[in-house]
């Protein structure tokens, strides 16, 4: 919130002359005329110093030489604020504004003392009549509806800023609060049609439009407006968005491709947008395979992208279809991105097992164990590999180390004990590759 304060006006005395009777004496007009001005200099010294109690006492007897000076009164009014005595401070100034009524100033001071006391209602009525005299003011009364909770006011005075002197992110983030409740998105809409008649050439007037007709369910409308910005704006990234959808929703894969292509290349299009559209055409592409070519590409435009978690869903979708090698490729993107989400990394590994990549296994549980030292199922892994490669000690010591960590994990319990068989029938301790064996199929018999 802006905050004005009354510029230092320093007035000799010869400016603010005492009333004086007819028959005063020269020397009488002299005598008051210094004492005026000692006292209000002192004023200013002690406010300079912070010495809010003694610049008042100062300013008092200035006011018994002349009690409707208005710049002594706001003087008064600023050092009653310094020291939170706020009704004094705003009587004070009100007095100023009633001697000068066309003194900004002095109606800046009256709004400071409301708005540090929370008193917005009054706030408002105090910025209103400062526009006149300073338009920015309207940034304040947009602030101050807000804060009363007057949304239908603020929206109608952000649209104008919006309009006269352009976006600001402020005004934005209170916007998007407002049209968050359904019964102001009618009076927007309105709004953003007539700003696209009056402007057609302004692209961020269509996206509004268009996510206030997806988010209440109006796809129509909202493939209408996508229509309009293409036809009005061709190179628009953001008409692709709309396209994209419409053109799935009519099962024209073809179309779908080219307008997701266009929007996952841009900059202008952000990051959430770009995650939904991919895992759209994932789903498209589980019953449309010939496209599987097509999500390839699409990953690979926000690949590098750390907030973009697209690579997970993709792996995922091979994982389902068996494709162990592709799901670990894009496992390996989304580990890369986000190394330390544990659900990536054990599905990357269980990845590398169906591929039987059992060294990169080896080689990549054991670096992980030194990172998550207390993740049960890196230990798992590392065992497997290690078995599968026929290095029996080294899986024995660490499914012994990694099984101390499982809690209520009956699965993957039965898993290290299982690898911790294999491990010791590899060393040649039969007893213990029974005694291990014996223990998995006990649980496992528990879990039926």
């Amino acid at each position: 919130m802006k905050r004005i304060f009354l510029l230092l006006i320093v007035l000799l005395v010869g400016l603010y002359p005492v009333a004086l009777h007819a028959q005063a004496e020269p020397e009488d007009i002299a005598s008051a005329s210094d004492a005026f001005q000692e006292s209000f200099f002192e004023s200013l010294k002690q406010k300079a110093i912070e010495n809010y109690d003694k610049a008042i006492e100062s300013l008092e007897k200035c006011l018994k030489l002349e009690p409707d000076n208005a710049v002594v009164l706001s003087e008064l009014g600023k050092n009653y604020l310094h020291l939170k005595r706020y009704r004094e401070a705003y009587d004070a100034y009100e007095k100023a504004t009633k001697l000068e009524p066309k003194n900004r100033w002095y109606l800046a001071g009256m709004y400071d003392v409301t708005y540090e006391t929370q008193d917005y209602n009054n706030s408002i009525v105090l910025v209103q009549r400062l526009i006149p005299f300073e338009e920015s003011y309207k940034e304040d009364l947009a602030s101050l509806y807000m804060k009363t909770g007057q949304f239908d006011k603020a929206l109608v005075v952000i649209n104008e800023l919006n309009e006269t002197v352009g976006h600001s992110d402020k005004r934005d983030l209170y916007k998007a609060d407002i049209l968050k409740d359904s019964k102001y998105q009618g009076s927007e809409k309105d709004n953003l049609i007539a700003q696209i008649k009056k402007n057609p050439k302004e692209e961020s007037n269509y996206i509004s439009l268009i996510y206030l007709y997806s988010n209440s369910n109006q796809e129509e409308k909202a493939q209408e407006i996508a229509r309009q910005l293409e036809k009005e704006i061709p190179t628009s990234d953001w008409a692709q968005v709309s396209l994209f959808k419409f053109h799935l929703n009519n099962n024209d894969g073809d179309k779908a491709v080219v307008s997701m292509n266009q929007a996952l290349k841009s900059t202008k299009v952000d990051n959430k947008v770009k995650q939904r559209m991919i895992n759209e055409f994932l789903i498209f592409t589980k019953n449309n395979p010939k496209y599987d070519a097509d999500l390839e590409k699409a990953i690979g435009y926000v690949s590098d992208d750390k907030s973009v978690n697209a690579a997970k869903e993709i792996a995922k979708f091979y994982q389902n279809k068996k494709d162990w090698i592709k799901a670990a490729k894009y496992y390996e993107i989304d580990a890369a991105n986000h190394p330390d989400d544990i659900e990536t990394t054990v599905l990357l590994l269980q990845a590398y097992t169906e591929n039987k990549q059992f060294d990169v296994l080896a080689k990549k549980a054991d670096n992980l164990i030194e990172l998550f030292p207390l993740q049960p199922e890196l230990y798992y892994f590392s065992g497997l590999a290690h078995n599968q490669l026929k290095e029996f000690k080294k899986a024995k010591e660490t499914l012994e180390t990694g099984i101390d960590y499982l809690v209520d994990n009956r699965d993957l319990e039965i898993n290290f004990n299982i690898q911790l068989g294999e491990a010791y029938n590899g060393l040649g301790d039969a007893k213990k590759k029974e005694q291990y064996f014996l223990k998995a199929d006990q649980l496992l018999k528990k879990k039926k």
